[in-house]
């Protein structure tokens, strides 16, 4: 494989809004339309306690990956959001290297604990998370918004 780029980007720029809308685009193909109604602040992805790394290979975009403040207590718990590979990329690494890049941040900006939700119609989600070491939770931290039926992992850094 090429060798892949992996980069902080601001949440604004073009780059990390075609990643958003790819990953928006297949929540809506896997659940039904009106799937993604988080309405995820792109203000919430950016510094100094969010952050998104943008994967590429050969230049081009491989997948990407967010991370935002959750939880009462500004600074304390972290949410990843949005990982997304382009499913010609998917099994190929890029999903992990993004994964540890941003636990990476995480533990630079002082996050403890990170929280991550998926849902039962992304079943390939659930065996990363489950092979990578994540643990199953029932619930978020106080002040943090979690779907009813998500999946849901942590990870303590």
């Amino acid at each position: 494989m090429t060798q892949l780029e992996l980069a902080i980007e601001a949440v604004k720029g073009v780059a990390v809004q075609a990643l958003l809308y790819c990953a928006s685009e297949e929540l809506e193909r896997r659940y039904g339309q009106g799937a993604d109604q988080e309405h995820l602040g792109f203000d919430e992805l950016a510094p100094p306690y969010g952050a998104f790394i943008v994967a590429r290979l050969a230049t081009h975009l491989a997948g990407g990956v967010g991370l935002r403040p959750i939880g009462t207590k500004l600074g304390a718990c972290a949410e990843i959001k949005r990982l997304w590979v382009r499913p010609d990329l998917r099994r190929s690494g890029v999903g992990l290297a993004l994964m540890e890049a941003i636990e990476k941040e995480a533990r630079r900006i002082g996050y403890s604990e990170i929280f991550l939700e998926t849902g039962e119609r992304q079943p390939e989600a659930v065996a990363f998370y489950e092979r990578h070491g994540w643990q199953h939770i029932d619930e978020y931290p106080p002040g943090s918004f979690g779907y009813p039926e998500g999946i849901k992992f942590s990870r303590t850094l």
